[in-house]
């Protein structure tokens, strides 16, 4: 195994200092419909890597859609409460394949779950999260905000406030930036360069939950959607380059 590497200085490239990755459970996939796929995983761990390596601190938050999605589960009749946690536990599952990625790459990396599971994860304290960040360390903030009836975007945006973070990058698949309609679906979609949070709300489109858009948009926290599987884009966003979609305001 690579040997951790030495605390990188901010490459002054870089347009943020701190920011939140979000990605879906689906992204660790690949063309499977279902688990884990090792090389993806390896290939979203060398983007965060190389995000890392310019002394960008990072976060993140990955769903568990890929394995259990709790609105599923209730949807087929499952108790509410019961099937929330269970998708939790899949957030968990895929932190830790995330972190034996980026470990193997020899970047620190620590798991933090919402739900105290201290054999495999650090319980949630946010002075000891913002130390690590400090540090250079990778936080992989898992079981969601440790609460039923919330997404893990909106999880994703309440640790990115609490960590003081200058940005949320959401990495999507096959899609780079927001659109006005489902570009797959709509040959005729419009992508926005920039659109406002309160425009999202209003044309209704689906970049992320109400509550976590809502929470953005009162802390007045960038969101960044990227396309995930571009090779280099983390990185290029973070130098000025690349397609994205920027809300805010």
């Amino acid at each position: 195994m690579p040997q951790p590497q030495d605390k990188p200085d901010l490459d002054p490239a870089a347009a943020y200092k701190r920011v939140m990755l979000k990605i879906s459970g689906e992204a660790l996939m690949g063309d499977q419909g279902f688990g884990l796929h090792p090389p993806t995983v390896q290939r979203i761990a060398r983007e965060v890597k190389s995000v890392r390596d310019m002394g960008v601190e990072i976060c993140m938050v990955i769903g568990g859609g890929n394995i259990f999605r709790g609105l599923s589960g209730s949807a087929q009749g499952m108790e509410r409460t019961t099937a929330d946690y269970m998708g939790m536990l899949a957030t968990v599952m895929n932190a830790l394949a995330m972190q034996s990625a980026l470990e193997g790459m020899g970047v620190f990396t620590r798991v933090i779950s919402a739900i105290r599971m201290d054999e495999v994860a650090e319980p949630y304290i946010r002075r000891r999260a913002v130390r690590h960040l400090e540090k250079k360390r990778v936080c992989i903030f898992a079981a969601g905000t440790g609460n039923p009836y919330f997404t893990t975007d909106t999880a994703a945006t309440l640790r990115a406030n609490e960590m003081a973070c200058e940005a949320i990058f959401m990495g999507k698949n096959g899609v780079d930036g927001v659109y006005d309609k489902d570009p797959k679906v709509h040959p005729d979609a419009v992508r926005y360069d920039e659109i406002s949070y309160d425009d999202v709300f209003a044309k209704r489109l689906k970049v992320m939950d109400a509550s976590a858009i809502a929470l953005a948009r009162d802390n007045n926290l960038p969101l960044i959607v990227f396309p995930l599987d571009e090779p280099g884009g983390f990185r290029g966003i973070l130098s000025g380059k690349g397609t994205y979609t920027k809300v805010q305001g």
